[in-house]
């Protein structure tokens, strides 16, 4: 026998910590279910953004793709391409950012205190 045990006597052992840990999974459950239905309802969403004062419109989904483009016929100089590219990465970069921005919030609603702890989906 190993120094400090007698014969005969059990370990110490926590009593009731399975309780917590099967209310702490329900509770990641139900986290769980609330993200999957946030995402679903973000995916939907839609945010628009502008650059060259209203020139180029972008319309993003909460997917991060691009539904709709609008490029205001004025601004578009065959002399002047390179000003027409870069209005238009602007405005798609500003509304993934913005999208990016809406999604993290809506996600740390429901995170709560997960956010930091580097847990994938958190």
């Amino acid at each position: 026998m190993g120094k400090g045990m007698r014969a005969g006597k059990k370990p110490k052992t926590r009593q009731g910590g399975g309780g917590d840990m099967q209310k702490q999974l329900r509770q990641l459950q139900a986290m769980q279910a609330e993200m999957e239905q946030t995402q679903a309802e973000l995916a939907e969403r839609e945010l628009t953004t502008t650059a060259g004062g209203g020139a180029i419109e972008v319309t993003v989904n909460g997917n991060k793709e691009i539904t709709k483009l609008t490029i205001d016929k004025d601004v578009v100089d065959p002399d002047d391409v390179e000003m027409l590219q870069d209005l238009v990465m602007a405005a798609v970069n500003e509304a993934i950012r913005q999208m990016e921005e809406l999604v993290e919030s809506e996600m740390n609603k429901i995170t709560g205190g997960f956010g930091g702890m580097g847990i994938p989906g958190f």
